[in-house]
């Protein structure tokens, strides 16, 4: 009895081993990896790797081309909370009378929330981009629940409609020489395009006997 089951239990040992060994060659074998191209990308995830692979220009660069009453389109969404209209009252947001150059988190007389108040500096190009992309972003806590605008064109009409919501204007930026330089690669520019050949003069024509003359002067 002890003999038959210490075959039986070697036997088991034995197909134990087998199994573990052949698992161990085949994930060898067949080891796969990720592919560096998924063979189908699911629209609006990133791959791995493509993380900041084609950053955002500058405001500047959308700013050189802002359309105001482009903006002024966009900006009829905000109405029901702002109005940016000079001595206007303020409604859930701030009147936005003036609002580039303006302190911010202050002014007009309304209750900022002290993420907004305590953020310090005056309202430029650059953050109020960025208060436009994501305000909960850009001043964690803030009572603005407006999600953002992820367009940047649609952000600078935008700014470029407040822009003329003011005493006194200030003038658009111009794009940054380096998106200038990307919308205009080295050899695309004017007075780069191909070269006409010069035409040598047909036998016969105004000046082709004194170009046979200097040709054979020189041999």
């Amino acid at each position: 009895m002890d003999d038959r089951f210490n075959t039986i239990a070697g036997w088991v040992l034995f197909a134990g081993i087998v199994a573990l060994g052949s698992s161990i060659v085949a994930s060898e074998v067949f080891h796969s990896e990720r592919p560096e191209t998924m063979g189908y990308p699911i629209a609006g995830v990133e791959q791995e790797g493509e993380g900041g692979a084609a950053a955002e220009q500058p405001i500047e660069a959308f700013l050189a081309k802002a359309d105001p009453a482009k903006g002024q389109q966009v900006f009829n969404k905000c109405m029901a909370c702002h109005n940016a209209e000079k001595g206007g009252p303020n409604q859930l947001g701030p009147n936005l009378w003036g609002v580039l150059g303006e302190p911010v988190g202050q002014g007009h007389g309304f209750a900022f929330s002290d993420a907004l108040a305590k953020k310090g500096g005056t309202w430029n190009w650059d953050n109020l981009s960025q208060w436009l992309t994501s305000p909960r972003g850009f001043a964690p806590g803030t009572k603005m629940t407006f999600a953002g605008l992820g367009n940047p064109q649609d952000r600078a009409d935008v700014i470029a409609f407040l822009n003329t919501k003011s005493d006194a204007p200030k003038p658009l930026p111009a794009a940054p020489a380096e998106a200038t330089a990307a919308a205009n690669p080295p050899g695309t520019g004017p007075g780069n395009g191909p070269q006409k050949a010069e035409k040598e003069p047909s036998p016969g024509a105004p000046g082709a006997t004194k170009a046979a003359d200097a040709e054979a002067t020189k041999n």
